[in-house]
């Protein structure tokens, strides 16, 4: 006899989490095999049936009918007694669904990723009830076809769970992302309470794609960036090709924080990317440094959190950030100056070092963090996506200097 499931368990919250991000069916088969022990029992069919496939309208229906094949197949195949409900359910889509185009260009699905806490570390999402927080992401369909901006990329889910383990980082941080995609490490970014939150992209047809998910999440969206909004659910959208990104339109952005994610794949683009970082980085607290250029007493001295003085390096390598602190008594503000993370892929070996020699002609100084800041695993049902596959570099300016 069978024994009874938890549905609680891990493997259980994997297989449901695995089914919403539209894992591939093989990662599918996989996790219905942990629940199981070993086989795809007459439980877990039960479950998968009630808990999975019994409201096909949450879900894209080509992609069910395709891991119902691939499941009956797998039963089939070892000889296992297979439910009549998934006879009926793999039945009830090829007549239903025969028709449908999975070669549409334009079509869009609805990925729901689940960041899951590890026992232990429920505050790390701020969901010490439930552990699980889940974001629902409109994709595109044939990612293949063109539509890359509008698809989940690994580098981006790697930046999501640094967010959501080292929270430190960016609360009470303005934050600003470069080709910010379907929008998920915004979300994350709105999740952990960043100070402000802007969103930029490129394209204006994955940008619109942005803004729906934003909203789909509950976010209000704002367009205007001369509007000053408190409004702690309010996330700003910027339409920003690098190669026409202005010096003015950066410096009004200001950020304490800036995000890329698997940003270095294109060598065409990769000078305008290193000018936009270069502005960016080196906008600390501008105004400030010319009034303290302006005043005799006044000699900007840049001192690690630590308590070093260094006048030319103002990184902590512990994690990245560094302070501009005037000695003068009549001035108590410090400005921690801008840090970026970009993470990525290796895909192109030249291509990242050709990315590396702009950096360095640029005179930004360039970390890998990867291992000093991993991120705890939180998607550990995405057998589809590798957290050891990315890296992470931290830059920063490599002098801070008055004006």
């Amino acid at each position: 006899m069978e024994q009874e499931l938890d549905s609680s368990l891990p493997c259980w919250k994997h297989l449901v989490s695995a089914i919403l991000a539209m894992e591939p069916s093989q990662c599918l088969i996989s996790h219905a095999m942990a629940c199981g022990g070993g086989s795809i029992t007459h439980h877990v069919q039960q479950f998968i049936s009630d808990h999975c496939l019994s409201t096909p309208g949450d879900f894209h229906a080509p992609y069910l009918k395709n891991f119902l094949k691939k499941l009956i197949t797998h039963l089939e195949f070892n000889h296992a007694s297979v439910l009549d409900q998934l006879y009926e359910l793999y039945a009830h889509y090829i007549a239903s669904f025969q028709y449908d185009s999975l070669g549409n260009r334009d079509a869009r699905i609805c990925k729901r990723i689940s960041f899951l806490s590890p026992d232990g570390c429920s505050e790390l999402l701020s969901c010490p009830n439930s552990r699980v927080l889940v974001f629902p992401l409109q994709c595109s369909l044939n990612m293949l076809e063109g539509d890359t901006g509008c698809s989940i990329w690994p580098s981006s889910l790697f930046l999501s769970e640094l967010i959501l383990s080292r929270p430190e980082l960016f609360s009470n941080k303005s934050c600003f992302e470069i080709g910010s995609g379907v929008g998920l490490v915004g979300l994350c970014l709105a999740h952990v309470k960043a100070s402000k939150v802007i969103l930029s992209d490129g394209d204006l047809s994955t940008l619109a794609n942005m803004k729906n998910n934003l909203e789909l999440n509950h976010l209000n969206v704002e367009t205007d960036m001369l509007q000053r909004s408190k409004d702690s659910s309010m996330v700003k959208c910027l339409y920003l090709p690098w190669e026409s990104a202005s010096e003015s339109q950066l410096q009004d952005i200001m950020p304490d924080v800036i995000l890329g994610a698997d940003v270095i794949y294109d060598p065409v683009c990769l000078p305008h990317l290193v000018r936009v970082l270069a502005i960016l980085l080196n906008q600390i607290n501008l105004e400030f440094y010319r009034q303290c250029a302006s005043c005799k007493d006044l000699s900007p001295n840049i001192k690690h959190e630590n308590g070093e003085h260094n006048h030319r390096d103002a990184v902590d390598r512990s994690d990245g950030r560094c302070k501009a602190i005037y000695n003068d008594a009549s001035t108590s503000g410090s400005k921690e100056a801008p840090v970026a993370y970009i993470a990525y892929v290796i895909r192109n070996i030249e291509t990242l070092n050709y990315f590396l020699s702009l950096v360095e002609k640029a005179n930004l100084n360039i970390v890998d963090v990867t291992d000093s800041l991993k991120p705890v695993n939180l998607l550990p049902y995405m057998q589809s996506y590798n957290q050891t596959s990315v890296k992470l570099l931290r830059i920063t300016c490599s002098n801070i200097q008055s004006d």
